[in-house]
């Protein structure tokens, strides 16, 4: 099971100078691809518990649009591992007008991660 997600990073996600966008912005939509994940897989949003990588691998700028996808790659009896990458898939493009983008003829890989998410079973033994 998959899901994809396609997001454009605003000025309001621009943390740096430069308007370069926090790493955490990714892993925060990774956590929007869990969600629609557990939710499509077990109908309810289990919670998050823990990454186990992430590799922060290009830098993101306000205006680029990104796509993240995830997908469950082990079911558990109250677990489900997942796999997730964040492509940038347009940027701005300034040097031909202020307003200007452009489609990135291959996208770029700016973060990828694993993690794991509990199920409702084991939320509610947590609770």
């Amino acid at each position: 099971m998959e899901s994809t997600l396609k997001l454009r990073m605003s000025m309001h996600d621009a943390h740096y100078a430069g308007n370069l966008v926090d790493g955490a912005r990714m892993l925060n939509l990774f956590g929007d691809v869990a969600t629609e994940l557990l939710i499509r897989h077990d109908g309810d949003e289990g919670l998050f518990r823990a990454y186990s990588s992430v590799e922060f691998l290009a830098p993101v700028y306000a205006g680029d649009y990104i796509e993240a996808k995830g997908k469950i790659t082990k079911v558990g009896n109250t677990s489900r591992t997942m796999e997730f990458e964040a492509w940038k898939v347009i940027s701005p493009s300034p040097e031909h007008g202020e307003t200007a983008a452009k489609v990135l003829e291959e996208p770029v890989l700016v973060c990828r991660a694993t993690g794991t998410c509990v199920t409702p079973k084991d939320k509610q033994r947590k609770g």
